[in-house]
């Protein structure tokens, strides 16, 4: 299982992603692969164009899983940003440290487009998978 990310959420509508690679996610979500969280689904939300498209993209998130945010989750988000703050990259976005948090209790990767996962994955104790949409650098 993927969480999305609005990095690669807001990406997936442009053509700048190949079809194959839109098919394939597509196919995820159909299949239960893809799920979301609350970080996720208020970012995303704030990104509506309007209210129309607000309850269309609450509805279509509706569908898919959805990691819960618990006091574990909360504990390990805090601990990741102390581990970042020792060594200098704890100003990484909130929403990306929570978003890596429910992977890791959820036992999931992240599907995105920011390499501020690759730093969470790599230099704190949350361990889940860091998936780019395409590789970085191509969009």
């Amino acid at each position: 299982m993927l969480l999305l990310d609005n990095s690669a959420w807001s990406e997936l509508s442009y053509e700048r992603v190949s079809t194959a690679r839109r098919d394939e996610i597509s196919q995820w979500m159909n299949d239960g692969e893809i799920a979301v969280c609350l970080p996720f689904i208020l970012e995303a939300g704030y990104s509506a164009q309007s209210a129309v498209k607000h309850r269309e993209m609450m509805s279509d998130f509706a569908d898919l899983p959805s990691v819960t945010i618990t006091a574990e989750v909360e504990r390990l988000a805090l601990q990741a940003q102390r581990e970042l703050a020792e060594i200098g990259h704890h100003r990484l976005p909130p929403i990306y440290v929570m978003i890596a948090a429910c992977a890791h209790k959820a036992e999931a990767g992240v599907l995105h487009y920011d390499g501020d996962f690759d730093i969470l994955a790599e230099k704190t104790s949350l361990a889940f998978e860091s998936e780019w949409l395409v590789p970085s650098g191509t969009l």
